[in-house]
């Protein structure tokens, strides 16, 4: 929805974005990176269907392969 502006499960151009923000103790739509580190999760909402997705900007990717809070997940083992 981000770059297609459009809902992916039924079609509607009506989309909205609700800005990431952080509240008092911690509360929000972010993630904490550190005491006085957040990364900004903002959600784009389909009125059509109520549908959502969260997106994390392209700048703070960076952050997050830089942490040590994050782990990386890979392909998943198949036994």
């Amino acid at each position: 929805m981000m770059y297609t502006a459009s809902c992916p499960k039924c079609g509607c151009t009506e989309i909205y974005r609700i800005n990431g923000y952080m509240g008092a103790y911690g509360s929000g739509n972010n993630i904490a990176m550190g005491p006085f580190s957040n990364i900004m999760v903002h959600r784009y909402v389909c009125a059509g269907c109520g549908f959502t997705e969260e997106w994390i900007d392209p700048a703070d990717i960076s952050k997050i392969r830089k942490s040590t809070k994050a782990l990386r997940v890979g392909p998943p083992r198949y036994r």
